[in-house]
């Protein structure tokens, strides 16, 4: 095939950053070529006008203006020559990677549990308190199974989950063995039958209206008394 006349993509300049696309590439190739540098100014502020309608999410930053002429000068290859608001990129810091965070390299002997809620019962293991730590073991180890079963989809003992919130606070959290654990985040069964009790009482109080005859619905039935007293004064009975 003759390739006369025809320019594909691949063979051209790529593109610095593609959100503007190639045109918006070309019309910044071509500033340097204003002599004067008033007109050059005035050209490069209608690019970033064109810019801004190319990629009209950058407004949701709070200093895309700062931003649109940092691109500007970086697709311009750092050698734009104009009257910017903005102190010019340095290309160093541009080009420089960021510094690399690290890995955490913590060892989780209880994975499906998570390192947070480890944490939890950590920190609830050195609660003083009697009561305050029974009720943070039983809200940690309903937690404890919610987060097991996110791992493990079948049916999970609660006695596994209790012998491991033991394990884990080293003994200063226990729940009776033969306490039930709840995922719905439900009150337990003591205090959910003492709260059904107490509806039929709440019902049983409550007394029904009595129905009142609509007396003026009735008025033209001979068997209502109002009718005949009416007929009564009326001279017709």
């Amino acid at each position: 095939m003759d390739k006369i006349g025809l320019t594909y993509n691949t063979e051209k300049e790529q593109i610095v950053i593609p959100e503007y696309g190639r045109c918006i590439q070309e019309m910044i190739k071509k500033l340097p070529e204003i002599e004067d540098r008033q007109q050059r100014t005035e050209a490069a502020k209608y690019i970033i006008s064109v810019m801004v309608q190319m990629n009209p999410n950058i407004r949701q930053s709070s200093d895309y203006e700062h931003k649109l002429w940092d691109h500007l000068y970086m697709i311009s290859g750092y050698t734009l020559d104009v009257d910017s608001p903005y102190a010019p990129p340095i290309p160093e810091t541009q080009k420089r990677k960021p510094q690399h965070i690290g890995y955490q390299n913590n060892k989780i002997k209880y994975g499906h549990y998570g390192q947070y809620l480890i944490k939890m019962v950590e920190a609830a293991s050195k609660e003083e308190d009697d009561e305050m730590r029974e009720v943070l073991a039983y809200s940690l180890a309903c937690q404890m199974k919610r987060n097991y079963l996110e791992w493990n989809k079948n049916v999970v003992n609660d006695q596994v989950i209790i012998d491991d919130l033991k394990t884990i606070s080293e003994g200063r959290l226990v729940i009776p063995d033969e306490t039930k654990l709840n995922t719905t985040g439900e009150m337990p069964a003591g205090k959910s039958q003492s709260q059904s009790k107490q509806q039929p009482q709440l019902q049983q109080g409550k007394k029904k209206k009595k129905k009142v005859p609509n007396l003026k619905a009735n008025m033209n039935n001979p068997n209502n008394p109002a009718y005949k007293l009416r007929m009564q004064q009326m001279g017709k009975m």
